[in-house]
């Protein structure tokens, strides 16, 4: 018999956030995230998401060992679709066993549907904002900053209980050794000649990052699922990534004077914490600065790039992405940076898609959004 029970308390959080580890413990790719990250991401003081959603989770017991997990939230920034509330799984993982993930989907579904949701997607941790999307090919790679990495049987397990495709995100991959080809960055040049780039301006950090959080929240408005993120989020973002950005890695487009894109080159801090088996104490925190700091990470990921939607149907809007790349390949050689994620890509934006593999990207992972229509009582 599977038991599904809520989660509750700082014990039941701490079962909650190591059991994917024990479940993937055989798996070489998988990476234990750091738990202290966990812990404040889960919890209502120290992430904003809360103040705009509600959110459950739940751990599936066989006896008194958890076997599986999941959340249920609904983000109230998020629109309606055909006139139906839409809310949101996620945080899901469970072992090799038929009678789990029914357990635990069962649970998540009639809480959703008591609070009038007509629509589920998933799996988001907690919104499309952050990570997103169940690993459906790639198994065979570590997973990125930010990105998840989950076992093979999950996907299927979810199919079989009437999900359905709603969309792909793709992650492609990038060797800056090979060097990238002179002829569209000429071509990016030519298209922007009055546009100039400069580096993020640590002396205004806050304003800065306000900014590319307005850039980002307009370029992006009209994309599928699109939620904005708020002030709070924002003040929260920068907070937690000061620590790893490099300011010559975040570059911002001007049109005379006027900011109109953007992009971000993060080091793929999965690759500083990977021995870390979660933990920062006693020694991990040397070691995660050092890896910062002094070197060791072989790899970065695009996670943000937005032109604001004014320019994003003209020449110069199509150029503007190109630009920015180019602009980050010899800083992010000099970091020691010989490969690039960049991630996640919507499977039918094709302008984007065209772009990156016309730089030589490859197709590496696909991670999957699922959607299910729910029976509400009305």
């Amino acid at each position: 018999m599977i038991e599904v029970t809520r989660v509750e308390g700082r014990n039941q959080i701490d079962e909650f956030i190591k059991l994917p580890g024990r479940i993937l413990a055989a798996d070489p790719n998988w990476i234990e995230p750091l738990w202290l990250e966990r812990r404040r991401f889960l919890s209502p003081r120290t992430n904003p998401f809360f103040e705009h959603a509600d959110v459950a989770l739940w751990l599936a017991r066989r006896d008194v060992r958890a076997v599986g997990r999941i959340s249920a939230q609904i983000d109230h920034l998020m629109s309606d679709v055909d006139g139906l509330k839409v809310g949101f799984f996620g945080m899901l993982t469970a072992e090799d066993d038929p009678d789990i993930l029914p357990a635990l989907f069962r649970t998540a579904e009639a809480w959703l549907v008591e609070r009038g949701v007509g629509i589920v997607r998933g799996p988001f941790e907690f919104n499309i904002n952050q990570v997103s999307g169940l690993l459906v090919e790639g198994f065979d790679t570590p997973p990125s900053l930010m990105m998840t990495h989950d076992p093979p049987w999950l996907g299927p397990g979810v199919e079989r209980l009437g999900y359905a495709k709603a969309k792909d995100l793709f992650a492609y991959h990038l060797n800056t050794r090979k060097g990238l080809t002179e002829r569209l960055q000429k071509m990016a040049e030519r298209a922007s000649p009055e546009v100039t780039l400069r580096s993020l301006d640590m002396r205004r950090y806050r304003e800065e990052v306000t900014l590319i959080t307005d850039i980002h929240n307009d370029a992006w408005s009209d994309n599928w699922g699109f939620i904005p993120l708020t002030e709070a989020e924002t003040d929260a973002m920068a907070d937690e990534m000061k620590a790893i950005l490099y300011p010559d890695l975040v570059k911002i487009a001007e049109l005379h004077g006027e900011p109109v894109a953007f992009i971000a080159l993060l080091p793929n801090i999965n690759e500083a914490i990977r021995d870390l088996g979660g933990r920062l104490l006693p020694f991990g925190w040397l070691k995660l600065l050092w890896r910062l700091k002094v070197g060791g990470i072989r790899s970065a990921r695009i996670p943000l790039m937005g032109v604001r939607r004014a320019y994003s149907n003209t020449l110069l809007g199509k150029s503007l992405p190109l630009k920015l790349i180019y602009a980050l390949q010899p800083r992010g050689l000099a970091r020691g940076f010989e490969e690039i994620e960049l991630s996640w890509l919507l499977e039918d934006n094709m302008p984007a898609r065209r772009m990156v593999e016309l730089m030589g990207s490859k197709r590496a992972k696909t991670y999957r959004i699922y959607e299910k229509r729910l029976e509400t009582a009305d």
